[in-house]
């Protein structure tokens, strides 16, 4: 594990186990790699904000979120972009105490030799944005027919909305939900960009 992580510090995530598995049941899949600075500012910003606005301000664990969603029965996601991370890249999606200790493990030593800038780079890459639709590039050329780095403050928006549940909410067709959504994730990325909660990814 410590060697994958030294090594996908410097080189592109090419395949992770969650996309095998995806590949495997659909028989093909979408996804291509893209440097941090082929992406849109927007896309960074929306992501942020969507899925872990205090991003740069922890160091894996977000304390006051997993608080949050212990105050309210487990019903909110408390999951940082790093603990993200560590699932979507390393190991297999579900539930069970076994990935949930490995995720715990590969957190604080993904945090302690990536800098920031990297884990949102693979974040943004390896996510899924659709069924079969891993990384923004993917997902804004399927969507908009653009590449990433075109992609305007309201489709970011709109494909952070979908995170992390492409299977049940949609960019091609969004919900009055997920446009909801996406209007209060365009709020919070104005709002983390002017208290500097995105020092950490932006140059």
């Amino acid at each position: 594990g410590l060697v994958c992580i030294l090594v996908l510090r410097f080189v592109p995530v090419w395949k992770t186990p969650y996309m095998w598995s995806e590949h495997s049941e659909l028989g093909e899949l979408t996804y291509e790699w893209t440097p941090i600075e082929n992406i849109s500012d927007d896309v960074l910003l929306a992501v942020v904000a969507a899925e872990d606005a205090n991003f740069c301000l922890h160091w894996g664990f977000d304390m006051s979120a997993i608080r949050d969603a212990i105050a309210d029965g487990g019903q909110r996601g408390a999951s940082t972009i790093t603990q993200q991370v560590a699932k979507n890249t390393f190991l297999w999606h579900g539930r069970s105490w076994p990935r949930k200790a490995l995720e715990a493990v590969l957190t604080p030593l993904i945090e302690l030799l990536w800098n920031k800038r990297r884990i949102l780079e693979v974040y943004v890459n390896v996510a899924e944005f659709d069924r079969g639709i891993f990384g923004v590039e993917a997902a804004a050329q399927s969507y908009f027919g653009i590449g990433a780095d075109a992609v305007s403050a309201d489709e970011a928006a709109l494909l952070a909305a979908v995170l992390p549940d492409p299977k049940g909410r949609s960019a091609a067709k969004p919900s009055k939900s997920v446009r909801t959504r996406a209007m209060n994730i365009m709020d919070g990325a104005v709002l983390i960009q002017k208290d500097q909660r995105s020092s950490c990814f932006l140059h």
